[in-house]
């Protein structure tokens, strides 16, 4: 059940993106968002007549700009002969109204142009609840402006003289059983994804019963997250060069070169200005972040907003609560990088973080060794290498070795088996007795 959210490639074709600068905003930054916003809507399948950054100097309630400002944006509408307006900017309902009435246009802010996405995307049973409950939190208080056109192809007021019902007009009416319906399917779905939740913190005790440590793959949209899970785990997840290409997780387990076990697990892409209201609808899949042991940041290196990508990720993970993990960052693309600019841009990048960082092409298969070299160092606490004196009689202990951790080596002196392994701590603990 969807109810505002148009299906805009049906309806236009000809789109004008405005990015309103505000007071003290950097022009850099607001020319990089209006360039992301050009490759989201692109994403859509929308032609684009237009894109260019206007300045406001005070934000103004009814347009978010001033008058003069509006009158001379909806001039570029007339011009482009544009049939769909798209501002990099978060309207608010009453905005988004007064913007269609004064160029009598649709008129799309930044976030219903991520949450098309999102839904275009959404592929299984989860995702799609997860974006169902995002577009319809959205729509809800934009119902307001759907349905007057019935109050005026009835005259209005709908013929009643008392209050109540009767005196109401049809639109009105309408409105107040959509926003019934909506209110009842929010419940609905939220309830639904509880027990998704539910089920995946089982998926997560069990995990950490067996003593298998995770981690999570995060970073910026279309970063290579993806594809560097397909690397080292030979998942064969969608991975395209395209922005937000996965909305589900996906968790495989690997084993580490120091035999101890990992599960990975691939995660949505974030973006700057990400909806909050899309952070809320993904907490059960974003859930993977905070309780993860650590964190897999990839950052495509060779952008040239890669350190603002990086911190955008920061900053969501901050949101989830998950900003003290510790972290490892894998500078991504560097193939891409001009081959005499390489070293010194990713000697610049690495000193920007205080995380340790490595440095990969994962389309290119390089530098995975490195990346798992730094998984053993962020798990060195959990495991421990130790030779081991066991009775043959015990040879039970020998065979939970070889399932909890890795043996590397097996001699035999008289009745005993002298064994040197990588444990888990805990396990190694309890076999002190048995330790050389």
């Amino acid at each position: 059940m969807s109810f505002e959210i148009r299906e805009k490639p049906d309806m236009v074709e000809r789109a004008l993106l405005i990015g309103l600068g505000m007071p003290g905003e950097s022009r850099r930054e607001r020319a990089a968002l209006l360039a992301e916003l050009v490759d989201l809507v692109s994403n859509l399948g929308i032609g684009i007549v237009g894109s260019r950054v206007e300045y406001t100097r005070e934000i103004q309630a009814k347009y978010l700009c001033g008058i003069g400002k509006a009158e001379e944006i909806r001039e570029l509408v007339e011009e482009t002969r544009a049939d769909c307006l798209i501002f990099d900017n978060l309207l608010t309902p009453s905005q988004q109204r007064e913007w269609e009435k004064l160029t009598n246009v649709t008129v799309i802010d930044r976030e219903e142009v991520i949450l098309d996405i999102f839904a275009k995307r959404a592929s299984t049973r989860e995702a799609v609840m997860q974006v169902d409950l995002a577009r319809m939190q959205y729509a809800l208080p934009r119902m307001a402006g759907m349905w007057k056109h019935l109050d005026r192809q009835r005259g209005g007021s709908g013929g009643g003289k008392g209050g109540g019902a009767a005196a109401r007009g049809e639109g009105e009416k309408q409105i107040e059983v959509d926003r019934r319906l909506a209110h009842e399917r929010i419940n609905a779905i939220r309830e639904e994804l509880e027990i998704v939740r539910r089920q995946r913190g089982t998926q997560r005790k069990e995990r950490a019963r067996q003593g298998i440590p995770a981690a999570a793959i995060v970073g910026y949209t279309n970063a290579g997250k993806s594809s560097l899970l397909n690397l080292l785990t030979g998942a064969g997840v969608l991975a395209q060069n395209i922005l937000f290409a996965t909305l589900d997780t996906t968790s495989r387990k690997i084993e580490l070169p120091d035999g101890q076990p990992l599960v990975l697990t691939d995660t949505v892409g974030f973006i700057r200005q990400l909806p909050h209201r899309l952070v809320e609808a993904f907490k059960s899949t974003l859930e993977e972040a905070v309780v993860a042991d650590f964190l897999i940041q990839v950052v495509d290196a060779s952008d040239e907003d890669a350190l603002r990508h990086y911190e955008t990720t920061c900053e969501v993970l901050a949101e989830l609560g998950a900003q003290d993990k510790p972290m490892v960052v894998v500078w991504n693309k560097c193939d891409l990088i001009p081959e005499e600019m390489r070293e010194a841009t990713l000697a610049a990048l690495a000193a920007k973080v205080k995380e340790p960082s490595v440095t990969m092409s994962v389309l290119k298969e390089q530098g995975a060794e490195g990346l798992l070299a730094s998984c053993v160092e962020m798990m060195s606490h959990r495991v421990a290498k130790e030779r081991y004196r066991i009775p043959l009689a015990e040879s039970r202990i020998i065979a939970i070795m070889h399932r909890d951790g890795k043996v590397l080596s097996t001699e035999y002196e008289g009745n005993d088996a002298l064994v040197e392994a990588i444990l888990p701590r805990e396990f190694a603990a309890r076999l002190e007795a048995y330790r050389i």
